[in-house]
């Protein structure tokens, strides 16, 4: 399903961070990683943060949304099934984690490059990007 507009980009990333957010959460009261379980939680508390911006740049930007089209961007590379913790062992769950923070850095990067007509949104995605790329660093040294 193609992303057609400015509204679609932010609703997807939100709903990307949301689930992330849940895996992150579950994640770290999972015995298999306790010794990372701060590291998760610091990562849920990061996708919060990324979904309020997102919702503060979605309400700041509103009346510029319906202007601006977006052409050649897919949700499908992008779509991650949620991932279950719970029938994961630490080296799966440090997997999925990897998958989850790769994916989101490719749509933010991409997303960045589909709106750059739009600043402040591009901004927010690079911003969001960025908290993903410390998070690849953390998760490359457990």
């Amino acid at each position: 399903m193609p992303i057609k507009n400015f509204g679609g980009l932010l609703n997807f990333a939100e709903a990307m961070e949301k689930q992330d957010m849940e895996f992150y959460l579950s994640a770290a009261s999972n015995p298999e990683i306790s010794d990372v379980s701060d590291v998760f939680q610091g990562f849920a508390k990061d996708g919060k943060k990324n979904i309020t911006h997102i919702q503060r740049t979605r309400r700041e930007n509103v009346t510029e949304m319906i202007l601006e089209g977006i052409t050649d961007f897919f949700r499908k590379p992008f779509v991650l099934d949620a991932g279950d913790d719970k029938n994961m062992d630490r080296s799966q769950i440090l997997t999925y984690a990897e998958k989850m923070e790769t994916r989101a850095l490719a749509y933010y990067t991409e997303g960045a490059v589909k709106i750059k007509a739009l600043p402040e949104v591009a901004m927010a995605l690079k911003q969001a990007g960025k908290k993903r790329t410390a998070h690849m660093k953390k998760l490359s040294s457990l």
